[in-house]
């Protein structure tokens, strides 16, 4: 059994630096490369091409839609399926207007980077001064750079709730209670959807939960999945 890890919007490996060696008892690590293609459907076949056989999928944030999408279009290969911080939620009309709105910035126009305003959003109020953490968030941003800044802003992450009756495997949401870009109310519409989902709320944190709380996500998924037999 492998483990296929998917990251969150301009996050790449290195959100989970911490995690990974914690979930090295489920077999080998694979990183889903959700960076050159255009749509979810594309970047899940490309999930699927990459790592062979059966695996323990996890996708945040932005890589729970596209795990979504992987368990939806080959059902045998996921063994269990982890969605964290993430929503069956389409866009709303703010965001789609943001979309639109990049999509029409002048081509040449040079990436700036993250900002840190919105990367402190996405932390536990007690951490959203935390310089180091900031900093390392925006450096793996810089690292991805302005391509893949403009074609995961660009994608389209239409409503998935009349659809997730279709996700056979063990499924098991997470969510952080302090998360302040996907509420708890998402994670529960996503485990009532999900046949025999189960749910799980992480106190003390906000929506980057494999860093602020590594340790604690880690020890949910291994316990979960060896109880569910995955």
């Amino acid at each position: 059994m492998s483990v296929v890890l998917l990251p969150g919007f301009m996050l790449d490996a290195g959100l989970w630096d911490e995690m990974a060696p914690l979930l090295a008892p489920l077999g080998p690590i694979h990183h889903g490369d959700l960076f050159q293609d255009e749509t979810m459907q594309a970047m899940a076949a490309r999930v699927l091409a990459d790592v062979p056989g059966r695996f323990v999928l996890v996708g945040f944030s932005m890589g729970g839609f596209v795990a979504r999408e992987v368990a939806r279009m080959a059902p045998a290969r996921v063994r269990a399926l982890v969605l964290v911080a993430t929503s069956a939620r389409g866009d709303s009309a703010a965001q789609q207007a943001r979309r639109q709105a990049i999509a029409g910035r002048p081509a040449g126009q040079a990436f700036r980077g993250m900002s840190r305003g919105a990367i402190a959003r996405g932390l536990h109020p007690d951490r959203a001064g935390d310089t180091a953490l900031v900093d390392r968030l925006r450096a793996i941003g810089d690292r991805l750079g302005g391509a893949v800044f403009l074609r995961q802003s660009q994608l389209a992450r239409p409503a998935f709730d009349t659809r997730l009756g279709e996700i056979a495997c063990p499924t098991l949401v997470v969510a952080a209670a302090q998360d302040a870009l996907r509420s708890v109310a998402e994670a529960e519409e996503l485990a009532a959807g999900i046949p025999g989902a189960r749910l799980h709320v992480i106190e003390g944190s906000g929506h980057m939960l494999p860093i602020e709380a590594p340790q604690a996500l880690a020890d949910l998924i291994l316990d979960w999945v060896a109880a569910a037999g995955a």
